[in-house]
């Protein structure tokens, strides 16, 4: 079947419009998504340099031989960005939903179908998010807010070089203000519809010309969307936010050659539970048997008729809670003119709880409530150098993590029931099921050691070729243990994986403004347990890692002085793709295998345009197209066929925004941004169910801002997913419903004011 084919039978004429006028923009050459600094007219904005550290090296974006989008401050506001999950939004080919826990903490990264979305502590993701360089190991708290952010990058494809294990789909850089050279403070505030509240306060100083200091703290609060209607005194409405964070970093240069930058950073989340309803299978049974016993499941009539409602009569479950804290230090040293030492240390912490009502009713059937904990270390040596036409950077990597997942009390029909009697209140569950029993508890354990050492060189051969590669060393210990209900005993296990991962690329400058690329990418994914073993010891088995070749060639550059762009067309083979199958029909909970499925292609295009239709206006466009699916199956692999795409990566992704600028008589700058989003059906699971297909979304937003001649201040009206689409988050069939996670991202008007002050 042809792409147009697929197009016209996929979308509405309005969504069909909509990706017909991104893929005709896309005829002249794709988008940077960046802004970096003011400016007063949309050619000065295109006209400027990007720089970025995708390969912890700066260089122009127009020169890095990998597809990488940068998303600046000023582009942040324009699209009323306000946490990672809204990042997702805007880059081709990456989508980012939140499932775990319900907890809205929690962030599940996808880039070109590879991702993970589950967040035990046993799993690890197939994105990597970094913070100001430091590697963040869970995907719980890693839908961080961004205040006051330099930028974050995005790059897509396998990252197994400079940034190792768990990016095989990709890395996302988040990317401070760093300390010094701006000596101002600001303060920010929004009120908006459906009880929203923010603050934002940020100040960064030259304290003495050798000691500077940054320093941010943020608060934000928005009302639920939804009632626990079976709870007297519910802890959160559903859907409820409620964040504090803060931020401080020192630098301190000791010369002008030795610097040392310590920063220490903290979030508390008091928040409902993620919208949660059921949805019944047509024709799906009412009860089942095992041996003689009959157990009642769900009937449509105990459901709140508020899909936004929850049913549960489990206090406490329809609230969640994650708290983080982390601290890093990175000194810097030019050793010489042409040699520099960097070394960076970190230790971070976190907390949270959440978990679900699975049926969403007043029946105890399907209730697992969760907490869970991880603290981990790391310190990364680099010594990078530049020597006439070559530069290069090398290092050695360690990352310890200690972590633990647990639930209880919690029951799953008919194994695990509160009173452990049958229906009829008197046989004992236990009389009819072996392991059957009261309230369910269990708990699951990892400590993680990584070792890593790399090297990437950049050489060139003319004023036009550069070319490139890298070799990564990564080795992974894994020592686990767990105990679930169907264990005999705790279950203790070890596992090592280890991987050499390499890059080769090539660019070419065509003309002055005008660049080409090729690159071949080897990624890695360790290797890890199942998250949810209910089955028994026996299903408490290591998977083996995962790699990936990727195969992508680009173009990146200016054309005149009114458009820029990007584009990358890529392949990538998968082996032993570790994919996840829930069944919850099956050993007494809800079982999760992950099993290594074999073999896996992903490929297709990403474009991103910038083009100045006038000096005052100025439109973004991003296009991204996967076809991806699963190509050959090992023997025994449940849950999954051969054609089946991967969980959570949609065929389409289309993002456009135009931006106006209006200087008026008095100096005074109106900007008006509208935006638009569009992410194309994808299945919950890697498995084709079409209980589990999660429908096409489409999200639009706007902001416009008033900035007085002086621009020491600006008040906005902004609009974030006006026409208040749901959408799904993910869907999990189960027996005889499917459970949806719903969008909380509902429509939401406000004002918001920021004001800047110079400190001198």
């Amino acid at each position: 079947m042809s792409i147009h084919s697929l197009t016209l039978r996929t979308f509405s004429p309005a969504r069909l419009s909509a990706i017909t006028l991104a893929v005709a923009s896309s005829l002249f050459p794709a988008q940077v998504f960046a802004q970096a600094g003011e400016t007063t007219s949309a050619q000065d904005e295109a006209v400027e340099k990007i720089m970025v550290t995708a390969r912890k090296r700066t260089e122009s974006i127009f020169e890095t031989p990998t597809a990488v989008s940068s998303i600046g401050e000023g582009l942040i506001e324009d699209t009323n960005v306000t946490n990672l999950d809204d990042i997702g939004k805007y880059v081709p080919n990456l989508n980012i939903s939140r499932y775990g826990g319900g907890n809205s903490g929690h962030a599940a990264v996808f880039i070109r179908g590879i991702g993970l979305q589950d967040h035990v502590i046993t799993t690890d993701p197939g994105v990597g998010v970094y913070l100001d360089g430091v590697y963040l190991g869970r995907q719980m708290g890693a839908n961080m807010s961004l205040p006051n952010i330099e930028r974050v990058e995005v790059l897509r494809g396998p990252q197994g070089t400079l940034y190792g294990r768990n990016t095989l789909g990709g890395a996302v850089n988040i990317i401070t203000k760093a300390p010094g050279s701006q000596d101002i403070a600001s303060v920010a505030a929004k009120v908006g519809s459906r009880g929203r509240l923010a603050t934002d306060l940020y100040i960064n100083s030259d304290i003495t010309d050798e000691f500077s200091v940054s320093a941010t703290g943020s608060f934000k609060q928005r009302n639920g969307v939804g009632t626990a209607v079976n709870l007297e005194n519910p802890e959160r409405e559903i859907g409820e936010e409620e964040e504090y964070s803060g931020r401080i970093a020192a630098k301190y240069d000791f010369t002008s050659d030795f610097s040392v930058t310590v920063a220490a950073d903290f979030v508390e989340n008091e928040a409902g539970q993620s919208p949660y309803n059921v949805e019944f299978i047509p024709g799906g049974p009412t009860e089942f048997s095992i041996d003689d016993g009959e157990f009642y499941l769900l009937n449509p009539s105990l459901i709140p008729d508020n899909p936004d409602d929850l049913g549960t009569t489990v206090p406490g479950i329809e609230s969640t809670s994650y708290s983080g804290w982390g601290t890093a230090l990175t000194a810097q040293w030019a050793a010489t003119n042409n040699l520099d030492l960097k070394f960076i240390a970190s230790k971070r912490s976190s907390e949270y709880e959440g978990g679900l009502d699975d049926d969403g009713s007043p029946l105890n059937l399907s209730e697992f409530p969760e907490t869970g904990s991880a603290d981990q270390t790391s310190f990364e040596l680099q010594l990078n150098g530049t020597f006439d036409d070559y530069d290069f950077v090398s290092g050695l990597y360690y990352f310890t993590e200690e972590g633990t997942t647990a639930s209880g009390p919690w029951t799953f029909s008919p194994f695990n029931v509160p009173d452990g009697l049958l229906n009829d209140g008197v046989t004992p569950v236990t009389e009819v099921c072996d392991f059957c029993g009261d309230y369910g508890f269990f708990d699951i354990n990892q400590e993680t050691k990584a070792y890593a050492a790399y090297v990437n060189v950049s050489y060139s051969l003319t004023e036009k070729l550069d070319i490139g590669g890298g070799l990564r060393y990564s080795r992974d210990e894994k020592d686990a243990d767990a105990l679930f209900p169907s264990f005999a005993e705790r279950a203790v296990r070890s596992a090592d994986f280890s991987e050499v991962t390499w890059d080769v690329n090539a660019g070419y400058t065509l003309t002055d403004q005008l660049n080409m690329y090729l690159a071949v990418q080897k990624g890695y994914q360790t290797g890890g347990f199942p998250p949810r073993p209910f089955g028994g010891a026996d299903q408490f088995v290591s998977f083996d890692e995962t790699t990936a070749i990727n195969y992508e060639f680009g173009f990146k550059g200016e054309v005149g002085e009114h458009v820029s762009f990007m584009t990358a067309f890529f392949l990538t083979d998968y082996t032993d793709l570790a994919l996840p199958f829930s069944d919850p029909q099956a050993g007494g909970g809800f079982v999760t295998i992950v099993e290594n499925a074999g073999e896996s292609r992903s490929q297709g295009v990403e474009l991103e345009l910038t083009v100045d239709v006038t000096d005052d206006f100025v439109v973004r466009s991003t296009f991204g197209y996967l076809d991806a699916e699963i190509t050959e199956l090992d023997e025994g692999v449940q849950g999954v066929g051969e054609g089946d795409a991967p969980a959570l990566s949609p065929r389409w992704t289309v993002m456009i925004a135009p931006t106006w600028y209006s200087e008026l008589d008095n100096g005074a700058l109106v900007t008006v941004s509208v935006d638009y989003s569009f992410r194309d059906e994808m299945q919950g699971q890697s498995v084709y169910n079409p209980y589990e297909t999660i429908d096409a979304r489409e999200l639009v937003g706007f902001n416009v801002s008033y900035e007085p001649a002086a621009g020491d201040w600006s008040v906005s009206l902004y609009g974030k997913n006006v026409f208040d689409e749901v959408y799904d988050q993910g869907r999990l069939a189960q027996n005889g419903y499917v459970g949806v996670v719903r969008s909380n991202d509902r429509s939401e008007f406000g004002l918001r004011f920021k004001k800047s002050f110079d400190l001198y």
